[in-house]
């Protein structure tokens, strides 16, 4: 190893080695229970920093990995002994009103994108998690609050700029660099280059009300949960679009079972309360509707969000109805949640709507006609009960796949088999194809990464 100005050469914007006293934070993903060492970590602050980053790995024959939000939930944004390229400091934001459009510099977070648009009086159909990088979100198609509204992030997204493996800057649209445009809607962050910047269409500016939708249920048992389970996927095939809802089924350490939704409808409290009927038939709904202005919404959903957490979380396309039975074997996943687990929860996001309307080939985000996602997850807060908690939720995620159809690639696993197939179905050769052509030596690899 050569002193360390002469090994860290050729690097420009932060670097941050194990000898800084920033190393320790600098390293840790949003989700704690990740736990990777990287042999450096570059903050770009401007796209040159970057281009230097990948020529300096290249030379070295170090691995690369991107970071901007430090959300993945499976810590590939980083590793051991890695270079990790962090963009969140590349996070400029530009409103173009006379075209309603929106660029930004891809380390921008959800909270920063909501914070312009919504102040100007417009909508983007981002995620819930104030701190998620707008990229990572986007790249693997991004399910959120107006989602079945005006559809996933990625179908709003026209243009992308990207840092290939020769360090050159390239522009990707519907006519220029079409099929690597393709990919980046839905294959997820991490392949084929680092994405430095996205420009978005967004909705036509709007005084429409967002009604801040939630519900939960006092005294919830297993079969109640069942019940609910039920009620849900008889509501949602024929749900009014302007809502997206999402409803946890947990088991909370000192509360015991529980049902908690939420969501957001565009259009007033008064018919939200109609379009949630159906659930207030079982005994002991609760309903809480508030009107506001998009980004007041906005604001109520962050705030729920703590500043980090550790978990093991994972979901799966849902095609399908279940028997009672069936449900009843969901519902009973959280009965017995693993030592140490202070939150086990199967959740379910409303799919449908506009995210239909757009064909599974037309994107890379294949599972197109899905009816939801059914995630699996449990959160604890002793490192001690890491292994036992992992464990838990990799065995309920045995049966879950039983009964599902292909994984969502932004609530992803490792160990997959055959990941490729579960997380891009018919479009996961066409990716190949892509990768082979804007990746030809495999510079940007990771262990889910397009092979």
């Amino acid at each position: 190893m050569y002193h360390d100005s002469e090994f860290l050469k050729g690097l420009t914007g932060e670097v941050v080695t194990v000898k800084d006293s920033v190393y320790e934070e600098s390293r840790q993903e949003w989700n704690r229970a990740i736990n990777k060492f990287p042999l450096v970590i570059v903050y770009c602050e401007r796209k040159q920093d970057v281009v230097n980053a990948i020529f300096w790995a290249r030379k070295r024959c170090v691995s690369i990995r991107i970071r901007s939000g430090g959300h993945h939930y499976e810590g590939y944004s980083t590793g051991d002994l890695v270079l990790v390229i962090d963009i969140s400091r590349l996070n400029a934001l530009e409103l173009d009103k006379q075209r309603n459009i929106l660029k930004i510099e891809a380390g921008a977070k959800n909270t920063e994108v909501y914070n312009l648009v919504g102040s100007n009086g417009y909508v983007f159909p981002g995620g819930t998690c104030p701190t998620v990088g707008v990229s990572g979100y986007t790249l693997g198609g991004g399910w959120g609050f107006s989602s079945r509204l005006y559809g996933l992030g990625c179908d709003s997204l026209i243009e992308l700029e990207l840092v290939n493996y020769q360090g050159r800057l390239i522009k990707a649209n519907r006519n220029c660099n079409s099929d690597l445009f393709w990919a980046c809607r839905g294959a997820g962050g991490g392949n084929f280059g680092v994405v430095v910047g996205m420009t978005f269409q967004l909705p036509e500016p709007t005084e429409s009300t967002v009604t801040f939708v939630r519900f939960f249920y006092v005294g919830t048992t297993n079969e109640k949960q069942a019940q609910v389970m039920n009620v849900w996927q008889n509501w949602l095939p024929g749900l009014d679009n302007r809502m997206t809802v999402s409803a946890s089924f947990y088991n909370e350490e000192g509360e015991g079972l529980g049902i908690f939704a939420s969501g957001f409808f565009y259009g007033s409290a008064e018919h939200a309360r109609e379009i949630l009927q159906p659930f207030a038939e079982v005994e002991g709904f609760r309903v809480e509707l508030e009107e506001s202005s998009f980004l007041e919404a906005v604001k109520k959903v962050e705030a729920a969000f703590p500043p980090s957490e550790k978990f093991k979380s994972t979901g799966r396309f849902v095609q399908r109805s279940y028997s009672l039975c069936e449900l009843e074997n969901i519902a009973g996943l959280v009965q017995d949640p693993a030592e140490g687990s202070v939150y086990a929860a199967v959740t379910f996001y409303a799919l449908g709507g506009q995210i239909m309307n757009v064909g599974k080939r037309d994107t890379a985000y294949f599972y197109r006609d899905a009816r939801y996602i059914m995630s699996v997850q449990s959160i604890w807060t002793e490192d001690a009960s890491a292994k036992e908690n992992s464990k838990w939720v990799r065995e309920r995620f045995e049966y879950i796949k039983r009964i599902t159809k292909g994984s969502y690639v932004n609530f992803p696993i490792s160990d997959l088999r055959n990941y490729e197939q579960k997380y891009f179905g018919g479009n996961a050769k066409r990716l190949d194809r892509v990768n082979k052509k804007y990746d030809p030596f495999n510079v940007f690899r990771f262990p889910q990464g397009l092979k």
